[in-house]
């Protein structure tokens, strides 16, 4: 059955606080004012709750990322409200414009392009600031990617840590995920299909054998989770399909794991002599490395005069 359309008005546009689900069209009425964060789908149009459309349908304006993406949603389901767009390029100057239409008594509507807002998007300094003025916010929840692919993945789900976006460069992601192999939960993160490949030998050759899931698309026509090993991931890595969305789960360490290899210790001590004092650098390495300090420091001086060395040589060549 073909969704009816939204009744037209005087004015020629789409009457207003009304949606269309399974050809039925139904009225919302509007929402006391206040913000309301609103989890869009991540992909299959489907997903969205009915409390999500009624408030959609009912909100005076509705603040998104990008407007033809939620536009399809709004066409997907007969919706009519305006669209304003707030993105990280224009936050500071359409914040004060949504704060202002709060106080004026308005229902306002924040969205991403997918999933929940705020999660690696834009957000929380609406949020904050719409707390600290006294303003309603209120939170409707639906579909994440973080967990979706957190329950899809089979790994442990009884403590997880979400990491967002990595690092672009290869020695500041292998800094990062340094740090995060120290963390004892399951670890879920996104990444681009440009550098899903490169992420997954670096993660292989940080953390070793963990099981890990690489998730792409999902909810999405072409939906796919590969679940192995992380040395078996990066064997298959250049095979890939790279088009697409990424998350990627990885499992806890075990009690092994958690204390660093010497090869490791060495990187993150390297990386942090680069840019912090010696003293600095061994309190950063033994918090992250659960080695002693002494050894720390110990392996700390001998890598510092190397570095110093190189450069002294680098510098008789120039």
């Amino acid at each position: 059955m073909r969704a009816k359309t939204a009744p037209i008005n005087a004015e020629g546009g789409r009457e207003p606080r009304s949606f269309s689900v399974g050809g039925h069209l139904l009225s919302a009425a509007k929402p006391q004012p206040g913000l309301y964060l609103v989890a869009t789908p991540i992909g299959n149009l489907a997903d969205v709750t009915l409390r999500a459309l009624e408030t959609l349908a009912g909100v005076d304006v509705i603040a998104c990322e990008d407007t033809r993406i939620t536009r399809r949603l709004m066409e997907r389901y007969c919706l009519a409200a305006e669209l304003t767009p707030y993105h990280e390029h224009n936050a500071a100057v359409a914040r004060p414009k949504l704060l202002q239409r709060l106080a004026q008594g308005e229902a306002v509507a924040l969205v991403s392009d997918a999933g929940t807002p705020l999660i690696s998007d834009p957000g929380f300094k609406l949020v904050r600031e719409a707390c600290a003025a006294g303003f309603a916010v209120t939170a409707l929840p639906g579909p994440s990617s973080v967990l979706a692919a957190l329950t899809v993945a089979g790994l442990p789900t009884d403590r997880f840590h979400f990491a967002g976006f990595l690092p672009a460069k290869q020695v500041a992601r292998r800094a990062r995920l340094t740090e995060l192999a120290r963390i004892d939960a399951t670890l879920v993160m996104f990444e681009s299909g440009s550098r899903v490949q490169e992420t997954v030998a670096d993660l292989a050759h940080i953390m070793g054998g963990r099981e890990a899931a690489i998730c792409r698309e999902l909810t999405k026509l072409h939906e796919e989770v590969t679940r192995a090993p992380l040395a078996e991931l990066f064997a298959q890595a250049d095979r890939l399909e790279t088009r697409g969305e990424f998350v990627l789960v990885i499992s806890p360490p075990d009690a092994d794991a958690l204390v660093m290899s010497a090869d490791s210790l060495d990187e993150l001590l390297r990386n942090a002599l680069s840019h912090s004092s010696l003293k600095d650098a061994v309190a950063q390495a033994t918090e992250l490395s659960g080695r002693p300090r002494r050894e720390v420091y110990a392996r700390a001086l001998v890598l510092a005069k190397d570095m110093k060395g190189d450069h002294g040589q680098d510098s008789g060549r120039a």
